[in-house]
């Protein structure tokens, strides 16, 4: 059935019609679909423009094809062109002419821009429990590892040393901001915009105070062509979503090196990990591999969105059909990821002598030196210029800070006495970094417990 035939004389062409049909990707929406026609007729029946009775026939005739749907009763057509022509039609045919009431003072422009809305906000906070799911690993790793020491690095190269836990909370905190971006996003789909017709309302006396009231929503959209138009909401999912698979993919990435040979900071439980056809010692961090190139299909799906509506006419253009593959797919990936990145993050192995090992190489501990010597009284830039000719007599000597004699520290900074080496010591460089942010274990714990109480108890 084709809601717009009246108009036209010749059949649609099945090229065509398979082109135009949305069913295949719109058919997911379908409890959204029936949910907003149930809100839509009650409301007809209040004002006045359907009877009472027809308004509850039909809100029953809905509900048991939600059902039907439900236990597989009945199938949705795929031969349907969306998922709004496949419900009323099968609701006309089982209630006759009460039925066809339903789409009064409605057109599908506003109906399937409230259909998105309400599975949308509903995927949001799907989203926000496998968030929120990550972040209580991450908070328990962090405690567990706060006084692990571990390189910390900028530019790829060994810089000051610091805590595994304090690592690991960096993301915690970019989870963090991902769920108040989600937050925001959500805020901003409190907007009903059914009641805008096709794009200009409709003549008939409707209360769209009542259709959102039903829905949940928090108000209207004021401006009819917004609201069959707006897709903002769409694309700021999509960007939430894309900055989601960023810090997923940079964690992966950090991971990919830690179990790696090289650094062997860390060892991925084999659940999580998979072979190589032709070499037998191979333990392969795909699932990693496969978060941080499906980072790129968010990415492409944003972008999509944004080309799609960077160019359209107000109002409804059929242009915007393109907006559900694109975010369905967007929110389809992260959750699969976070789904599998969560349980490898909680089941990997750490190995925290081969942190300590690395943390030890690459004088990391230069700045304590120097710090050192500016306790003395040394301007910071001499006691600077002095720790880096150390360093590089290290290098000549092919020793390191703690190994290289009092002697010949004196020879360049008479300043330095035998409590240097306490200074440089890698637990207390790290743990004596008390600043708030800084890497000690104490802040580590505290920090922990501050983001865990992000996360909702129910």
């Amino acid at each position: 059935m084709q809601l717009w035939k009246g108009r036209f004389q010749k059949a649609l062409s099945k090229t065509t019609n398979d082109f135009n049909s949305s069913i295949s990707f719109d058919s997911r929406m379908y409890k959204e679909d029936i949910e907003g026609s149930i809100a839509h007729s009650k409301m007809l029946g209040e004002c006045g423009i359907i009877s009472k009775e027809d308004a509850a026939a039909i809100g029953e005739g809905l509900k048991g094809i939600l059902a039907d749907i439900d236990s597989g009763k009945l199938k949705i057509d795929p031969e349907a062109e969306d998922i709004h022509t496949f419900i009323e039609g099968e609701l006309t045919a089982r209630l006759g002419d009460t039925g066809k009431r339903l789409h009064t003072a409605r057109s599908r422009n506003d109906q399937v821009a409230v259909d998105l809305r309400l599975y949308l906000r509903r995927e949001v906070k799907e989203v926000k429990k496998l968030l929120y799911g990550l972040l209580d690993v991450i908070c328990s790793k962090a405690e567990e590892y706060a006084e692990t020491i571990m390189p910390g690095y900028t530019h790829l190269q060994r810089a000051q040393p610091i805590t595994f836990g304090h690592h690991l909370l960096a993301y915690g905190e970019m989870f963090k901001r991902d769920i108040t971006r989600l937050d925001d996003c959500a805020e901003r789909m409190e907007v009903m915009p059914l009641g805008c017709g096709a794009l200009a309302g409709t003549t008939y006396p409707i209360d769209r105070t009542i259709t959102a009231s039903l829905l949940g929503f928090k108000g209207i959209a004021e401006n009819s062509l917004d609201g069959v138009s707006d897709r903002d909401y769409c694309i700021e999912l999509a960007s939430a979503l894309s900055i989601i698979m960023v810090h997923l993919s940079r964690f992966s990435e950090e991971m990919i090196l830690w179990c790696s040979h090289e650094f062997k900071f860390i060892e991925l439980d084999d659940a999580f990990s998979t072979g190589s056809s032709i070499m037998p010692q191979k333990k392969n961090p795909d699932i990693a591999e496969l978060v941080r190139g499906k980072s790129g299909r968010v990415f492409g799906d944003l972008m999509g969105l944004l080309t799609v509506m960077k160019g359209i006419p107000l109002a409804y253009n059929k242009d915007m059909q393109e907006d559900k593959e694109a975010i369905f797919d967007s929110v389809d990936t992260v959750k699969m990821c976070l789904t599998a990145f969560t349980p490898m993050l909680d089941t990997m192995k750490v190995l925290p002598k081969n942190m300590r090992k690395a943390a030890a190489g690459g004088f990391i501990n230069a700045t304590d030196c120097a710090d050192y010597l500016v306790k003395k009284g040394l301007p910071f830039r001499d006691a600077y210029k002095a720790t880096g000719e150390i360093v590089a007599l290290c290098i000549e000597k092919d020793l390191t800070l703690e190994t290289l004699p009092l002697e010949e520290y004196k020879k360049i900074c008479d300043m330095f006495d035998e409590g240097v080496y306490e200074a440089i010591g890698l637990e207390k460089c790290a743990y004596e970094r008390r600043s708030q942010g800084g890497p000690c274990p104490d802040n580590v714990r505290k920090n922990a417990a501050a983001l865990r109480a992000v996360i909702p108890t129910e």
